[in-house]
C-alpha cells in the first residue's frame, strides 16, 4: 500500500520527455519598444495641436452646465 501512494504522488517527475522545439532563451524585446515609442510619438504629435481645442470645448461645456444648473435652482 505504501508503494501505491508513492507512485500516485503528482509532485514527483518520473519521466522526462524529449521535445522537437528548441529551448527558450530570454532576450530584450527592443522591436516592440520601438513600436510602442513610435505609437506614443504619433499620438503626441496629433494631440498636442488639438489640446487647446479640447480644453476650449471642455470649458464651454462646464460653463453651459453651470448655467443650466443655476436655471434649475430658481
Amino acid at each position: 500500500m505504501s508503494s501505491e501512494s508513492d507512485e500516485s504522488d503528482p509532485g514527483v517527475l518520473t519521466k522526462a520527455y524529449r521535445t522537437v522545439t528548441p529551448g527558450y532563451k530570454s532576450h530584450p524585446d527592443s522591436e516592440m519598444n520601438v513600436i510602442g515609442l513610435t505609437y506614443f510619438l504619433v499620438l503626441l504629435v496629433l494631440l498636442v495641436p488639438l489640446f487647446p481645442f479640447i480644453v476650449l470645448v471642455w470649458a464651454i461645456s462646464k460653463v453651459l452646465e453651470a448655467l443650466t444648473q443655476s436655471g434649475v435652482d430658481e
